[in-house]
């Protein structure tokens, strides 16, 4: 391959709203983006599906449309990468097809069956797990199934159990990041990293991650099923060329493994190096760093998996709903009725922006109204499917400046729950996190992350492409353009938001509320949605 043809690459962000795209130079530079939407389909008992065809129309218009632009020549594109979100289940038969509509990281159905799975026999207090079980999981994977059935294990026992023509013809269960990697290259793999939340591989060593026989049988997955694995950031081959013709790529370009958006936006975020902490606020959101050990908090839910960046883990954390609960705001309370949030262009961003304004209007501490984000039940620092959000403390002379706000701060209020838990993981506080997602493209949202969380909150440039731009950065990395130490340099900082002392008290005490409201509610919640309570955590 010539220089030349190694200049540009396509980084791919698939989250479970949509595409985003970006054409970028092996320095990281972005030349141009483009987005489009994709549907989410939420059904009874806690489904959550969205069509692979939807995936791959929304990533072929956007790329058609980021090189109608004509930026650069496409002939000079050498390198395609796609991060997508995961913790999800494709069932496809050997050349790829999808033989159901994906089950997505928030679908659940496979709950009871995980339960099985994983409790039984001598439990160990509070976490419903079987001690023996329990123990080969963390000690060789780093954590272990979700109670929830919000994972891959989860997902293929719903699919075994209540899909059982589709579990026969399945010849792959693949995550989505896989599923994209095996729709271009014909491959099915999986990285080190998109394979740890099936908790069946040995990944004690990084670099060396392998199937452990004894999980795979633990984890209730057929060992025929799963993708070869390859180490992350390399080149799985070149892109076929049907996928070529329908994208509008050149035969010469290299497909790098997919990875998942927490590992890529990371990357996206200039967090590369150890204890380097990042926010993401999206449809979900997390907290996260590069540690350079393996461990687990069982009971908070917080776990260090295999990263893309060699000889380190990430730890991983997850919020359920965040973004996602401005759109539920806009579409169910605030927004004019029968408005769509999932609406696209300038029409979204002018919602957005309304609702931005009008909870500006209100003040810290939103004159004591507190929002809990749960509309989806909780990943951590609680593994808690039952729980339900809401507003507390409202009155008479609430005002929707004041459910618009405290809707933004509930959501902050839980990442501080989360920055706890994380802070207590590695042992050290962080004294900023790079924000990004689309959360961070709101100044009221960034001062409110800092004076709630009592963190400075650094907020990268362009964040919400942070994810296509880290899916961008590992095909230069996997080009060897890029050094993994060449990347924080890459990724600006457009601004820099400071706790406002003068906020703290209303944030304590609104953050010692919304603590409470869960440890008082959650045996209420548990009741009126069936399942057993989760463990309070300490």
């Amino acid at each position: 391959m010539t220089a030349v043809a190694r200049r540009y690459v396509i980084g791919v962000d698939l989250g479970t709203s949509g595409s985003r795209t970006v054409l970028a130079g092996t320095d990281g530079r972005i030349l141009g983006h483009e987005t489009a939407r994709t549907a989410l389909h939420l059904l009874p008992g806690g489904g959550a599906e969205q069509d692979p065809d939807d995936w791959w129309r929304a990533i072929r218009e956007t790329l058609r449309r980021l090189l109608d632009r004509r930026l650069v020549p496409v002939s000079d594109i050498a390198a395609i990468c796609l991060s997508a979100q995961w913790g999800g289940t494709v069932a496809v038969d050997a050349e790829g097809r999808h033989l159901h509509r994906a089950l997505l990281w928030m679908d659940g159905r496979g709950a009871e069956h995980t339960r099985r799975l994983a409790g039984g026999g001598l439990r160990v207090p509070g976490t419903g797990y079987n001690a023996t079980r329990l123990r080969a999981w963390i000690a060789r994977s780093g954590g272990a199934p979700t109670l929830t059935g919000k994972d891959p294990v989860g997902q293929s026992q719903f699919l075994r159990h209540a899909r059982p023509d589709v579990f026969a013809r399945a010849a792959h269960l693949l995550d989505v990041p896989e599923y994209l990697t095996m729709r271009l290259t014909g491959r099915p793999v999986a990285g080190h990293d998109t394979v740890a939340l099936r908790w069946c591989t040995d990944n004690r060593t990084p670099g060396a991650v392998r199937y452990d026989e004894r999980l795979v049988r633990l984890s209730g997955l057929p060992r025929d099923r799963l993708p070869a694995l390859v180490e992350p950031a390399t080149v799985v081959g070149p892109i076929l060329p049907a996928a070529a013709a329908e994208l509008g790529l050149g035969e010469h370009v290299l497909v790098a493994a997919g990875t998942g958006d927490t590992t890529a936006a990371a990357i996206g975020a200039g967090a590369v190096l150890p204890y380097q902490g990042h926010l993401c606020v999206g449809t979900s959101a997390w907290l996260s760093c590069h540690v350079p050990r393996k461990k687990t908090d069982v009971l908070h839910n917080v776990a260090a998996l295999p990263s893309v960046v060699p000889d380190s883990y990430w730890v991983a954390t997850i919020q359920d709903v965040a973004g996602k609960g401005i759109d539920w705001l806009i579409g169910n309370v605030l927004g004019p009725e029968g408005r769509d949030p999932d609406a696209a262009g300038e029409d979204r961003d002018e919602l957005l922006a309304r609702l931005n304004r009008l909870a500006g209007e209100a003040p810290p501490g939103s004159n004591g109204v507190v929002f809990t984000p749960w509309l989806n039940g909780e990943r951590t620092p609680v593994d808690d499917p039952t729980v339900r959000g809401g507003w507390f403390n409202v009155s008479l002379t609430t005002t929707r400046a004041d459910l618009a706000r405290s809707t933004f701060e509930g959501i902050a209020l839980n990442a501080r729950w989360l920055n706890e838990s994380v802070e207590r993981f590695t042992g050290r506080p962080f004294p900023h996190l790079n924000f990004i997602g689309g959360g961070a493209t709101s100044p009221l949202w960034c001062q409110a992350m800092a004076d709630v969380l009592g963190r400075t909150i650094r907020q990268v440039a362009e964040p919400a492409l942070a994810n296509a731009r880290g899916a961008a950065l590992i095909a230069a990395v996997a080009l060897g353009e890029l050094d993994w130490s060449d990347i924080p340099e890459k990724v600006a900082i457009a601004a820099e938001f400071t706790p406002d002392p003068a906020n703290r008290p209303v944030y304590d005490r609104a953050y010692a509320a919304f603590r409470s409201f869960y440890r008082h509610n959650r045996g209420i919640y548990a009741a009126l949605n069936g399942r057993p309570p989760a463990r309070p955590p300490r």
